[in-house]
């Protein structure tokens, strides 16, 4: 199996100088790219001065997480990527397990590993955990990080499961499969591509696994902060766009009570004082709105449709019923 390991850089010379060693001490299997997202900074001449053995692929504008990968990809031959953020440290065989599952199980198409937090090295990371998953009206949550609530890893979840998506820090894919799906929808930028592209994949028939025997530390915002309005923008903007493409079911249905609980969440954030949180989710809405057209022809092109949910609301879980962890749900 020929795999390639794939690291964004936007102006990251830091990122790479701390965590490229570990990337290439333990990816003996792979072959290493860094794909540069149009950076102003010198980390392309540092990479190819103080790594050699990475190869560099230069994207001609920053077209975020979406563009970028898509842009990439297109000119590297592997038949998985690795799709490995930039502020991730790697451990040691941590592509074996990975591989193993690729080679015995042709409708695995994709994988993510472990993702603990590289600051806090006994918790879970915030962007994957252990495997992700979305309740009816398209709000994420892992095994592991249910909203802002991150658990210990004490072993629960130690095991090779299905999930529903993978988390983009670092996220394994059959490049057929990539392929054949065109890649991420560019429109979204940054955030959440990677729960769309899960989403088309498993309605194209494709599984999602979790691996526990293949773990990475991932320091997590590293590009955008967690606290970015920006961020906020485009978390709500996108599951919105995720959301109306791929979802089984009554669309206005899901939609009106996704819309309420945003405006709900919208006010938790005036109370708590972050009005620019509140303007952001209003600017997702009004975009989302300027898109519905564009949304809804992609969604009739989806010839089949999964059962996509196991909770009807986590927010009704986590901020009513106080089901702060996944092994309560």
């Amino acid at each position: 199996m020929k795999l390639a390991v794939v690291i964004l850089n936007w102006n990251g010379k830091n990122l790479l100088e701390q965590f490229l060693p570990s990337v290439i001490t333990h990816s003996k299997q792979a072959d290493i790219y860094m794909a540069d997202n149009a950076s102003t900074d010198d980390s392309v001449a540092f990479t190819a001065t103080h790594f050699p053995s990475v190869k560099i692929i230069k994207n001609e504008i920053n077209g975020g997480y979406a563009k970028g990968y898509n842009d990439a990809l297109k000119r590297i031959d592997a038949d998985v990527f690795c799709l490995l953020n930039s502020d991730v440290e790697v451990t040691k065989n941590w592509l074996s397990p990975i591989i193993d599952i690729f080679n015995t199980e042709p409708n695995t198409a994709i994988v993510q590993p472990k993702l603990l937090d590289f600051n806090n090295r006994d918790f879970f990371e915030y962007a994957g955990a252990a495997g992700g998953f979305i309740d009816k009206y398209g709000y994420p949550y892992c095994r592991g990080r249910i909203f802002d609530t991150i658990e210990k890893d004490e072993g629960q979840y130690n095991d090779n499961s299905n999930i529903f998506w993978a988390s983009g820090a670092c996220f394994f894919i059959r490049s057929a499969v990539f392929k054949s799906l065109e890649g991420f929808d560019e429109s979204f930028f940054a955030h959440m591509e990677e729960i769309d592209l899960c989403w088309r994949t498993q309605n194209g028939g494709h599984n999602i696994k979790y691996c526990s025997e293949s773990f990475v530390y991932h320091v997590g915002g590293a590009t955008l902060n967690t606290l970015s309005p920006k961020k906020t923008y485009l978390n709500f903007r996108n599951s919105l766009f995720t959301l109306t493409k791929n979802a089984k079911g009554h669309i206005a249905l899901l939609l009106f009570p996704r819309l309420v609980l945003d405006g709900i969440a919208g006010i938790k954030f005036l109370l708590e004082l972050k009005p620019n949180h509140t303007f952001a989710i209003i600017k997702a809405h009004f975009v989302f709105y300027g898109k519905i057209f564009k949304l809804l022809k992609q969604r009739r092109s989806v010839k089949t449709k999964i059962k996509y949910y196991k909770r009807t609301s986590i927010v009704m879980d986590y901020f009513v019923n106080r089901k702060k962890r996944y092994k309560n749900l």
